[in-house]
């Protein structure tokens, strides 16, 4: 019983890549944001989700279809870059996220489930709910949504 939004925009980020981001806020007790900047790599052969407004975490996700028709996003290796500082991210200190979001026809809405585990501690984080959607065409994003640091890293 968490109220949230997500606002995605689709653009080419200042280095030319055709971004998506993914700008979820959460209403508890406290306002948070998570935000989530993906981008398709060549070098990679795979969709890249950098994570935060720094992006110091580039994350490979896995993508399928699940039975319901809808999609999946599993995440794989990470890699953590602070200016000079990069290496990749051991996943036994790390989670995995996956996240599954489908259109329910019954209820006319689209549903969405988080799960974030660790393999030795198990369950960490997960959310699990409905929303509506709303299109709204606008011709850049809003500035509190875009990235404060963009790097060629991947």
């Amino acid at each position: 019983n968490v109220p949230f939004t997500i606002r995605n925009y689709a653009y080419k980020d200042t280095l030319g890549r055709e971004t998506i981001t993914w700008i979820r806020a959460f209403e508890a007790r406290r306002h948070r944001r998570f935000d989530a900047y993906m981008i398709y790599s060549e070098q990679r052969g795979r969709v890249v989700d950098y994570l935060g407004t720094h992006q110091h975490l580039a994350v490979d996700i896995e993508l399928s279809v699940t039975e319901n028709g809808g999609i999946r996003l599993r995440s794989g290796e990470q890699r953590f870059y602070e200016g000079p500082v990069a290496f990749t991210f051991p996943l036994a200190l790390s989670g995995v996220a996956e996240v599954c979001e489908w259109f329910d026809d019954a209820q006319d809405c689209y549903g969405i489930e988080v799960n974030i585990s660790n393999r030795r501690l198990g369950p960490l984080f997960g959310y699990r709910g409905t929303f509506q959607n709303e299109v709204i065409q606008v011709t850049e994003p809003d500035p509190d949504v875009l990235p404060r640091r963009i790097e060629k890293r991947e």
